[in-house]
């Protein structure tokens, strides 16, 4: 969310009904612990390439161990595994300056789409390499579209297995946007995320799934 949607309107209205369409074709859309894109300046702007260390890269593994054994633990392993990464990059770009908003911080302050891509990769790459056994990648969401407030997008993942086994095909936001740079981002049942959900403000009982 911020002014930066103007400047990439263009790419970003076009790419309304595929979210998954990053707003740059130089975006390393398959990464390495070695080689990874990293958007920020708001509207990826700006775009870094890093390498995650072999310690960082074993440490992130290691939440992995033993593999979560359903979709929830899964999913709250997945948060401490973005918000890790966050702390990585933010080292490594200057990122780790970045508040919550978009408005709310100074150097190295990021906006949705920035925090978006970088969660999605950071998700493709767990993918990649076979830790991520309960969920795969999905296309990005975005939300608003100045009708209902500003446009908001964020990263999402399938549920692919229920309790007994079988596909679910259940989408979840993997929102970071509200939060400073390293924390866990929230996950939460998409249809929640897009009736527009915002963790400032009282949000109904649901029985869609837990809120992190």
């Amino acid at each position: 969310m911020s002014k930066a949607w103007f400047m990439a309107g263009g790419l970003i209205l076009a790419a309304a009904a595929r979210a998954d369409v990053f707003v740059r074709d130089d975006i390393l859309t398959d990464p390495e612990p070695a080689q990874m894109s990293v958007c920020h300046g708001n509207g990826c702007l700006a775009l870094s390439t890093v390498e995650l260390t072999p310690m960082q890269w074993q440490q992130l593994v290691a939440l992995f161990h033993p593999l979560p054994g359903s979709a929830a633990a899964e999913r709250e392993t997945l948060r401490h595994a973005i918000g890790t990464m966050e702390r990585f990059v933010g080292a490594l770009t200057g990122t780790w300056q970045d508040k919550g908003g978009t408005f709310n911080g100074g150097g190295g302050q990021m906006d949705c789409i920035d925090e978006s891509i970088n969660t999605s990769l950071y998700l493709t790459l767990l993918q990649k390499y076979g830790l991520m056994r309960h969920h795969r990648v999905a296309d990005r969401a975005t939300r608003g579209w100045f009708i209902g407030g500003w446009p908001h997008t964020t990263a999402v993942i399938e549920e692919t297995t229920t309790a007994s086994g079988i596909n679910g095909r259940r989408l979840w936001a993997v929102d970071s946007w509200f939060l400073d740079n390293g924390e866990p981002p929230f996950i939460l049942p998409i249809e929640l995320w897009k009736s527009g959900w915002d963790p400032e403000r009282p949000q109904r009982p649901t029985q869609q799934g837990t809120i992190r």
